[in-house]
């Protein structure tokens, strides 16, 4: 995996590459970037500096993004199934249509995100805090939720995905019966 820094990577952007698949760009400061249709397929960005930057339509499937700060961030139909986002801080980014089947997103910080019409389904969502999230027409079809927060979620239906006591729902409530459960027919309208 070749490591690059972040001025070769903007300047072959800039001169019309967009595959930048298996590069080692971790810990990398790309604050603001536009990097709208890149390629990052099987790269390896963790730590990496990601604020208020646009990945809009981004390929970043099995991509190493553990505790990567994409605060603000513009992911709008990007691609990051199977992706490594453990531990993310993703506050606030702009996730609509995004592909995060199959993602690691434990421990990762998703608060006031918009993921509607998203693709959750198989996530590792644990210990996740999704509070305050847009949620609606999100698939979490057999995510695990178990330990996530999920207060003020908004038009989230959590039907099909897996849940257990230490779950914070929408209302701020948990499951009370103590043992994991795969929840059936709860949908969460606009708080």
């Amino acid at each position: 995996m070749k490591k690059m820094c972040a001025a070769e990577l903007l300047a072959l952007y800039a001169s019309g590459k967009r595959d930048f698949s298996a590069i080692d760009i971790s810990e990398v400061d790309l604050f603001e970037a536009n990097l709208s249709g890149i390629n990052l397929t099987g790269s390896n960005l963790q730590k990496i500096y990601l604020p208020y930057s646009n990945l809009d339509q981004a390929e970043l499937q099995q991509a190493q993004l553990q505790a990567a700060q994409l605060s603000n961030a513009q992911l709008y139909q990007a691609n990051l199934s199977y992706a490594d986002l453990q531990a993310a801080n993703l506050f606030r980014a702009t996730l609509r249509r995004v592909n995060l089947r199959g993602a690691n997103l434990a421990y990762a910080n998703l608060q006031g995100v918009d993921l509607g019409n998203a693709d959750l389904s198989c996530a590792n969502l644990s210990n996740a805090d999704l509070s305050g999230a847009n949620l609606e027409n999100t698939k979490l079809t057999n995510a695990q939720l178990s330990g996530s927060n999920l207060f003020r979620t908004q038009n989230v239906d959590l039907s099909n995905a897996y849940l257990d006591d230490s779950t914070i729902y929408p209302d701020g409530h948990r499951l009370n019966n103590g043992s994991s459960s795969h929840k059936n027919a709860v949908d969460y309208g606009t708080e």
